[in-house]
């Protein structure tokens, strides 16, 4: 929880426990009601902001309930594979040694799943996202090539691809003439929607589009992402 001032300001701000506040009970089945997590716990901290740093005002440090520090590697904001994590499945996916196996013997070597800050779920999103980054041979430049046939033909053609650190296609944005003019006059209204349908190399393909003053549906510009995260639609929408 924050407060600000009236131009906008940071003042203070509350940290509290997940575990604060009053249980509610929201399912219509009293016969079987959820579990939850919410204890009532008082465990906070209130710093505020005074002259470019945060100072601590209170800080209540106890707890109503039982913890488990073991359990913050599970925390979103804790959950990072290495780089050298990533080499080692990029390279046994390619040559089809299995997730589980791999993921076995990346326990085996740390001496136990709880040495290191990811599980197999994070190993799996990993590789399913670098299998999006996966073209065939040339696939990136055949796409780079024909955008640019495309620009020499068309002065009002635009687009833009994103690319990895490893030079591999992460994401592309296009638009031609007819689009950017449309959007022009009717950019009043955008829908954007990424579960139409996908290439085959499993890129989600993501359409804007608007309404022309007929009342028919108009393409503004598309593109093909690797991933549908915050990163991704931040790049696709400066694009």
């Amino acid at each position: 929880m924050s407060h600000r001032f009236e131009d906008g300001r940071l003042r203070y701000i509350t940290l509290g426990c997940a575990h604060g506040g009053k249980a509610r009970n929201r399912t219509t089945n009293v016969a079987r009601p959820r579990p939850t997590s919410k204890t009532c716990c008082n465990a906070r901290i209130n710093p505020t902001f005074f002259k470019g740093v945060f100072k601590l005002l209170t800080i209540h440090n106890t707890h109503n309930h039982g913890l488990s520090p073991q359990k913050s590697r599970f925390f979103h904001c804790n959950r990072e594979v290495s780089l050298s994590v990533k080499r080692m499945l990029d390279t046994n996916d390619q040559v089809g040694i299995r997730m589980n196996k791999s993921f076995a013997a990346l326990v085996q070597e740390a001496d136990g799943f709880e040495n290191f800050p990811f599980n197999e779920k994070d190993c799996r999103n990993y590789i399913d996202k670098a299998c999006h980054l996966r073209l065939g041979k040339g696939g990136a430049g055949a796409i780079h090539e024909y955008f640019a046939r495309m620009q020499y033909k068309n002065n009002g053609f635009f687009s833009l691809l994103d690319m990895d650190d490893n030079e591999r296609l992460k994401n592309v944005f296009w638009a031609d003439s007819r689009s950017r003019a449309s959007y022009k006059y009717f950019g009043e209204v955008v829908t954007f929607d990424t579960t139409y349908l996908t290439n085959r190399y499993g890129m989600p393909f993501a359409p804007f589009v608007g309404v022309n003053h007929h009342g028919q549906s108009i393409l503004l510009g598309a593109g093909l992402t690797s991933n549908e995260d915050t990163e991704t639609f931040t790049w696709l929408f400066q694009s």
